[in-house]
């Protein structure tokens, strides 16, 4: 689990990473931001991959896959990584 971010990337939250956007189907990973509270934030979603299912708010719908059920979560964009698929 993450503890503490990397020297350069202390201080303010990245306005760019806090507004970006999503559409439905956009393969995503979860990376968690130290710089933002998020309480209730299961550690054991980060570095989980999933899709954007659709948007509730500021934050986006997830679908991630766990073992053998499928399990939505709500997370912000910050926490989110946008990342490509490659189609075999």
């Amino acid at each position: 689990m993450l503890t503490n971010k990397k020297l350069r990337s202390r201080g303010k939250i990245s306005l760019t990473k806090y507004f970006q956007q999503f559409s439905e189907g956009d393969s995503v990973a979860i990376v968690r931001d130290l710089a933002v509270q998020s309480p209730g934030f299961p550690s054991r979603m980060q570095g989980r991959t999933g899709v954007v299912i659709g948007k509730r708010g500021e934050s986006y719908v997830v679908q991630i896959k766990d073992f053998t059920r499928e399990k939505t979560y709500i997370v912000k964009p910050i926490h989110l990584k946008k990342i490509e698929v490659t189609k075999k």
